[in-house]
């Protein structure tokens, strides 16, 4: 079982918000919905500020960045625990590809700062996670929208 796995599920059993969320009903179809009020995705958007709080705050050098990674990859496996329970409702096809997507670039983007090695490359690694901490928090709370 890889890592991931097993932190995804370690947080389903551990964190009530995960039962909750997967506990809705089924959309109708066609009806736009939001998810934003929901217990899960309110500790999504939480976290994301906050992280995204902290990466705005380091000026050259991360401090405490190992706690970091750990806060981190817990979003990422929220973020993967959220597509999973939009997936099975059958939602909004598009946050739930999107909550995908950035459970997996978080991990990539958290790397690419622990690599940087010049100020001009940490710089443009930590402006990219930001970035992406930003979309998190807006794809969540942005209205949904009727299908085209």
């Amino acid at each position: 079982m890889s890592c991931g796995i097993a932190l995804a599920a370690a947080l389903l059993l551990s964190n009530p918000n995960v039962a909750l969320s997967a506990a809705q009903p089924p959309a109708v179809a066609g009806a736009p919905v939001s998810v934003a009020g929901e217990p899960l995705f309110i500790d999504i958007v939480a976290r994301s500020s906050a992280l995204k709080a902290v990466v705005d705050s380091w000026n050259g050098t991360p401090s405490d960045f190992d706690g970091f990674k750990v806060r981190a990859a817990e979003l990422a496996a929220l973020d993967l625990q959220a597509h999973l329970i939009l997936k099975e409702r059958g939602t909004d096809g598009d946050l739930t590809c999107i909550l995908r997507g950035i459970a997996e670039d978080i991990p990539v983007k958290v790397e690419a700062v622990e690599r940087a090695v010049t100020p001009h490359d940490r710089a443009t690694a930590l402006g990219e996670l930001s970035y992406l901490l930003n979309d998190n928090v807006e794809v969540i709370t942005s209205p949904p929208q009727p299908a085209a």
